[in-house]
Parts: structure tokens; C-alpha cells; sequence
């Protein structure tokens, strides 16, 4: 039997990310981060193969991944514009937390299914922190899409790649409100 929560029904009716650009410090302690990543690790992760792992970027990394963002979009040819925004990620970065899908090989698991359960848990994560009160914000961007950044940012093997980058703080100021789908012309009723 199932209990009802409308407390998390609200909250999740109403969420709203945070973004990066706006988050200031302080960000959470190792300790505050656990059990927000506790939740996330509570994901569907479709046969038990945990395909996907947490890479905690403190601030002390973060200049070293804003150089690295900037020197990749000088090699792919990126705007001024691109590259700066990009970074900006980083430079006004206080804590982030990469999550990184780990593919596994299943006979039973399709690949699909794994990032499905990658980027579950990047909403879960997202959403644990907002329930426990700080701003965050779930970014990725052209960089986390090319091999050699993620292997010189993050030291990903062959069978990794980024789901997310999930920025973590303290809400700096409240973003309006922002129009919402029209669920009912997103949703088809079958009744036969």
C-alpha cells in the first residue's frame, strides 16, 4: 500500500530550477551532499547495474574546468560568445556535481535504458536539492559532449560519458516563474 505525500506532490507540481549564474556561496558541505546524493542513488536504475557514478566538483576545481572549457572551444571553433558562456559555469562555480553514465555491458539491459537511469538520477539530484533548500541547477553543455574535454576535465574511461552537470549553492534570487507545457495537449487517453 502506497502512502500519500502531497507535500512531494506540491513540490514537485511546483519546482523550479535555480540558475547557475545566480547561485552563491555558500554551497553544501560534504556531509549536506551526501544525502542528497543518497536520494539521486534511489533512481530506477533498470536490473540493479548502477550505471552511472557522482564526480564532486568543489570550488577548487573549478578554474582548472573553465580553462579547460575555453581551450575546447577554441579547438572546435567556438564563438567568443559561446566559449564565454560556457565557462561562466565554472567561473562562477561554488560546488557542481558531475553525473557521469557508466554503460555496462547487459544482455538484459539495453544501453537506452541505462542513460534513461543516468539522467534520472540527475533529476533526482536536482530535485533533492532544491527540496532541501538550495538553489541548483542542471546544465551540460557542447563541452561535455566531446571526448577529449571529458577525459582531460573528469578522466572518463571509453564506457563513460557526462549525463549532467548539477550546480549546487546558495539561491542568490528567485527567477520568475516561466510558462509551463499544456499537459492536456500533451496527453492522449487510450480507452480501448
Amino acid at each position: 500500500m502506497s502512502l500519500k505525500n502531497p507535500a512531494a506532490l506540491e513540490f514537485l507540481q511546483s519546482r523550479r530550477s535555480r540558475p547557475a549564474k545566480t547561485l552563491v556561496a555558500p554551497a553544501p558541505t560534504r556531509e549536506e551532499l551526501l544525502p542528497l546524493l543518497t536520494a539521486a542513488a534511489r533512481s530506477p536504475d533498470h536490473g540493479k547495474l548502477e550505471p552511472w557514478r557522482f564526480i564532486v566538483l568543489e570550488k577548487g576545481a573549478m578554474p582548472r574546468l573553465a580553462t579547460l572549457t575555453e581551450a575546447c572551444g577554441q579547438r572546435l571553433n567556438k564563438s567568443p560568445e559561446d566559449i564565454a558562456k560556457a565557462r561562466s559555469q565554472f567561473d562562477m562555480g561554488h560546488l557542481t556535481v558531475a553525473v557521469i553514465e557508466v554503460r555496462k555491458q547487459s544482455d538484459k539491459i539495453p544501453a537506452i535504458e541505462q542513460s534513461y537511469s543516468a539522467g534520472a538520477v540527475c533529476l533526482a539530484l536536482l530535485n533533492a536539492a532544491l527540496a532541501a533548500g538550495w538553489g541548483a541547477n542542471w546544465l551540460s553543455g557542447w563541452q561535455t559532449h566531446d571526448r577529449e574535454f571529458c577525459v582531460d576535465a573528469f578522466g572518463l574511461a571509453e564506457n563513460e560519458r557526462v549525463a549532467g552537470l548539477i550546480h549546487i549553492a546558495t539561491e542568490g534570487a528567485t527567477p520568475p516563474e516561466r510558462p509551463r507545457p499544456n499537459v492536456a495537449a500533451l496527453t492522449e487517453w487510450i480507452t480501448e
